[in-house]
């Protein structure tokens, strides 16, 4: 299960190459945290997370509570969160519950999610160069919030 192989096996049992720099950990549905994390990686939150967590990318599970900040690149989020979030790109499946307030660059909300709070859009804009105003792209400068269905 943990274990770091050249290759897995597809559902259809055909190999499959594994990025040799890609890295993750997980924290189980049965693991409690009490306590700050703080990853480089890529986090998957199946448990409970009595602290804050700072990491490159977030995965957070229906089951799943976090108690404290969120800091991270990418989040997305299905469980319970009591505690402020910041992203840049944010995703709040429809089974999340959130209490605190959203800081977000890009923010999708699904329909059916409940979120107590502020968001406010983060004037912070990558160093990458914009892509070009185009009418599916206007930039005018208003933050973006998408609905997915």
């Amino acid at each position: 299960m943990f274990s770091k192989r050249p290759e897995e096996r597809s559902p259809a049992g055909a190999p499959r190459p594994v990025a040799s720099n890609s890295t993750f950990s997980v924290i189980g549905a049965d693991v409690v945290i009490k306590g700050d994390i703080s990853a480089t990686a890529d986090l998957h939150v199946d448990g409970t997370v009595q602290g804050d967590i700072s990491c490159s990318s977030l995965v957070q599970g229906e089951s799943s509570r976090v108690e404290g900040t969120i800091e991270a690149e990418t989040a997305r989020l299905a469980g319970t969160v009591k505690g402020t979030i910041a992203a840049r790109q944010l995703v709040i499946l429809k089974s999340a519950v959130i209490e605190g307030d959203v800081r977000y660059d890009t923010l999708t909300i699904e329909q059916g999610a409940q979120v107590e709070g502020r968001f406010a859009h983060d004037v912070a804009k990558p160093a990458a160069k914009p892509a070009p105003a185009t009418p599916e792209n206007k930039d005018d400068g208003e933050p973006r919030l998408t609905l997915a269905g």
